[in-house]
This record gives structure tokens, sequence and C-alpha cells, in this order.
């Protein structure tokens, strides 16, 4: 932090001299020095850089150790008679000594409050950009057959993140607004379209220590998360996306939160929303939409966190999660004209928790997620409830994810580990394509060649089950087969090489990073049936990816509020 300097001695001269000056100057220079103090600027405190996306929770950060030595403030050279001898400071006035009067003891010096939280503009970003062929000259293409997979294949995305910090020395709130944009491919030097696909993220102000220390409040939209699965690309146990506001408290200790929020969405489909097409009003000439159909989704959720410490540094951290998710009856026109029919109201919930350790000396850490949904929560957040049960509600649909993710580091090794097991089944009562068990195992190992670089491999397995009316194809001129109800069960394994750079140092969250990308897919026969006719996925055995890739992050600080 720069040098700041404080009102003190040096802003006024070192000795006053009287000689001859009026009483009245006397007084206004004793007035002025106060005054001169009070009209310094306020030391501001360094920005500290927020945790990268990936990285695991970090333990409570250390009591702050005394000053040493060289940092405290000098002590004035004692006098003969052991007394600390006070250095004359602006508007000071020698007065003359007597015999009688002892000298006073020096003050112990105060300890100085901490600054408040820095104001200003804070810039983040996180982004990946990649380009990749299948050696047939044909573009690279995510190969999974599972929703989470490898996130070395993914297409590039880009988010910018603004924030601005501002510290009310009236209350000692200190407030943070965040606007993060997203960006996702193709971009335009791909295909050449000048348009853009980009979606606004974050739009919310969040105000931290507002009534009382520890409390903080927010509104607006926001992504609301917890800790992820790096490898997996995704939060295990808590990922919302709504418009609303939330509390937060932290308690004393550091240790302990519990977070509350609430808010609206209406996903963009006929089940939240029918608009039709209607005369205007008075009888006016033309058409004019009107909704028939205008119902959105409450999400409310709740979660408890707690870390035990182990060790100096180290922790284990236990967290409790829950959502409800409401959403209210409707009435949609058929296909006839003036014809309505009832939706009913709906319902869903979520219940989950996380137990996982760390060492906080370095990112070596391990996760636990368990989260089950039920009813309308079963579909996500954004998702519009199919396959209803016969009261047309998703009663009876349910979802179940198993996760573990971590990672360990040790000299110039690292070995980063993620997989999870899903089960989903819609509300209907029989089987169908949309019903599915899935799950994967992946691993990258690192090896640091260098501080600046080193080579990675990867190493996966997933498989998928899907509960189907399955229709073999025919060989050509061969009889159709019979159609049946059978599980369908795919799978595939990818080995994968990646030489790497990392420009930050050594370490397995380093970023940036720029990688050389090398992956082998085998398909079996149950996974390629699992896309569509002529699809060359469903043709080839093989896959190929080789391209090139970039991953960064620069965070002002976090925003996810969970």
């Amino acid at each position: 932090m720069p040098d700041v300097r404080r009102p003190g001695p040096e802003f006024g001269p070192r000795r006053s001299r009287l000689h001859g000056v009026p009483s009245a100057l006397l007084a206004a220079a004793l007035c002025a020095s106060p005054s001169l103090a009070a009209a310094q600027t306020e030391p501001t405190a360094e920005p500290k850089p927020a945790a990268s996306e990936g990285a695991p929770p970090l333990a409570d950060p250390p009591p702050a150790p005394p000053p040493s030595e060289a940092t405290k403030p000098a002590d004035p050279p004692p006098t003969n008679d052991g007394q600390a001898q006070r250095r004359p400071g602006a508007g000071d006035v020698k007065a003359a000594a007597t015999k009688e009067e002892a000298p006073k003891a020096a003050e112990a010096p105060k300890a100085e409050a901490p600054p408040p939280p820095e104001t200003g503009f804070f810039l983040g970003t996180y982004g990946r950009v990649g380009a990749a062929t299948d050696f047939r000259k044909r573009p690279g293409r995510d190969a999974d057959i599972v929703a989470r997979g490898s996130r070395l294949d993914e297409s590039s995305y880009v988010e910018i993140d603004i924030q601005r910090q501002d510290y009310w020395k009236a209350t000692g709130t200190t407030t943070r607004a965040v606007v993060t944009l997203g960006t996702s491919a193709p971009l335009f030097h791909y295909n050449a379209d000048f348009s853009i696909r980009m979606a606004v993220r974050n739009l919310f102000l969040q105000a931290n220590n507002i009534v009382t220390k520890g409390l903080s409040a927010w509104v607006g939209s926001r992504m609301y998360r917890g800790d992820d699965s790096y490898l997996l690309d995704f939060w295990p146990l808590d990922n919302l996306n709504t418009m609303g506001g939330g509390l937060r408290y932290d308690f004393g200790n550091g240790r302990t939160f519990v977070a509350w929020h609430a808010g609206l969405n209406q996903p963009n489909t006929g089940f939240f929303r029918q608009t039709v097409t209607r005369t205007p009003a008075l009888n006016q000439v033309g058409a004019t939409n009107v909704n028939i159909l205008d119902r959105q989704k409450f999400i409310t959720s709740l979660k408890a966190s707690h870390i035990f410490k182990a060790g100096a540094t180290g922790g284990v951290k236990a967290v409790f999660y829950g959502e409800l998710h409401d959403i209210p009856s409707g009435q949609r026109e058929t296909e006839v004209k003036g014809t309505y029919e009832s939706l009913p109201a709906d319902f869903g919930y979520v219940v989950g928790a996380q137990l996982g350790a760390f060492t906080g000396r370095d990112p070596s850490h391990v996760n636990l997620f368990i989260r089950y949904a039920g009813g309308a929560a079963a579909y996500g957040e954004f998702g519009t409830p199919f396959q209803l049960a016969p009261d047309r509600t998703s009663a009876g649909a349910r979802e179940l994810w198993i996760t573990l993710s971590g990672n360990w580091e040790t000299g110039p090794l690292g070995l980063m580990a993620a997989g999870y097991f899903r089960s989903f089944r819609d509300a209907s009562s029989g089987l169908d394509s949309n019903d599915v068990d899935e799950g994967i195992l992946l691993a990258r190992p690192h090896f640091f060649l260098t501080e600046w670089g080193g080579i990675a491999t990867e190493v996966s397995y997933q498989a998928q089950q899907r509960g189907v009316r399955y229709q073999p194809q025919a060989e050509p001129g061969q009889p159709i087969p019979a159609p049946t109800s059978d599980p369908v069960m795919g799978g595939l394994f990818r080995i994968g090489l990646v030489p790497f750079l990392n420009p930050a140092g050594k370490g397995s969250y380093s970023r940036p990073q720029l990688r050389l990308i090398y992956l082998l897919t085998h398909r079996d026969e149950g996974a390629r049936s699992m896309y569509a006719k002529d699809d060359v996925f469903s043709l080839r055995e093989w896959e190929h990816f080789f391209g090139v890739g970039v991953e960064w992050w620069f965070n002002a600080q976090t925003t996810y509020g969970g």
C-alpha cells in the first residue's frame, strides 16, 4: 500500500515561535491544528485478489500477528530522568518548566483502528477460448454423453465483471454494485457473423455490515452459488439464477454463516406464458397481444455453513442446504379459440449437504456433495416440467446427485479428480428417454517441469443408461426388428495429453493457462446409439480432438452469494 501520511508534527512547524505574536494569533494556531488533521485523507486498504472460481474453500485467515519492531511506531528517546520526551507538534507552545513541576509521564501509543474498505471500481473477467479439429477436417466437438463432462473441449465463453465499491462512513456500511456480462460462442473470427450471444449474468447491489456487523443484504439479478467441481464445471449443491434478493449473516467467529434468498423467474416456454392476439380496446382496427397465461416460478433457498478448525490452517466444512419451488395455477387457451383449460399449481423442493476438508496451506481439498430434488425442482430452476403425472403436475419427479471432487498438490505434482452419479426420473409412471442414470470418473494429473509450465494428462470413463421404448435400427435389406422397452446402456473412455504454460507460476488452479490439447475418445455401440442417425458421432467408434486453448480468471472479488 502506498505510504499515506498521517497528520502529525510534520504537518506543522517543529517549534512554535511567539516572539511578539499577539494572543489572538496564538488562539488561531491552536484551533487550526485539529482542523488540519480532520482534513487529511483516510488511509485505505489495498485490494486483495479474490479466490478463483475453481479454488477450494479457504480457511479462516489467521489472526494478524503483532507488528514487528520495524513496523511499530518509534518510541521517543528517553531523557535523563527516564521519561519520554514528546516532540512538539503544530500549535504546541513550549512553557517554561518550573522546578516544582514533575515531568508528565509519556502516554502509551493508541492502537489504530483498521482502515475502511477500499472505494472504487474493480474489473474482473473469466474466459476460455479454443480452436480444434477432429483430424478429418471437421471442427472438434464436445464428445461427452453425460450431463457434466470434461471442460477441455467446451466451447468459447467469456465474462466481463465490473464492480463499484463504496464505504459509507456514516453507517460503517460497504456497498458493492456488480454488473457481469457473459458472451458465448460462436465468435466473429470463426463464422464472420457480426452478431453476439450475450446475457446479463449479474446485475445487483449488495450492502455489507448493514444494520449490524456481519449482516449483508442484496437485491437484483445474480448467479447465486456455493462451491464448484472445477473439472466438471458445475456447482453440485446450489446453483440458482433468479431475480430477487437475500440476506446473509456471518457470525463473529468468521467460520459460520447463514444465508437466505428468494427470487422469481419465468422461463420462456408455454408452461409459464401464453400470448395470443386479440382485437384492440374500443374495437379499434388491428390486433394486439394479450397474455392469457402469465405465471412466474417463486424460488427460495436457505443455507447454513460452518468450518471446524483442524490444525493451524486446515479445516472441515459442513453445509446444509434447501430450496422450495412454487408455481401458481393458471389458465391457457386451447387450440379452439375461446376455449380454456386450467393448469394446476405445482411445487418442488431440494435438500442437500456438503462435507469438505482442506489444508489451507495450498489448494489441496476434497468435497462430497449430496443433493436430492423432488417435484418441479427436479427439472432445475430454469426447467419446464414435462411427462407430467396424471393430475398434470410434476409430483413424483425426482433427481439425485452424489458428487465427489478434490485436488491434491505436493512439490511438482498435482492431481485433480472428480466424479458423480446422477439418477433422474420424470413425473410419468413409465420409463422413457428422459429417465436417466449416469455417471463419470475423471482425473487430471499435473507434472510441473518448471515454475512456468508442465504436462497434464486427463483420463475419464463415463456411462449412461436411458429407459426408453427403443426401436433398434435394421440393416439394409433386413426386416425392421420389433421395438423393445429395455433400457439402453452406453459408455465411452477418453484419454488426453495437455502440455501447458502457466505465466502466473506453478499450481493446479494457477491461471492464465495456455494449452495444447489432444483427446482420444472411444464410444461403444450403446453410446453411438444415443446420437441421431447420420450424426458422425453415431458412426464413429474412435474420435480425435486436437487443438489449442486458453483459460483465465482475474476476479476483482467473488460475487457468488452462497
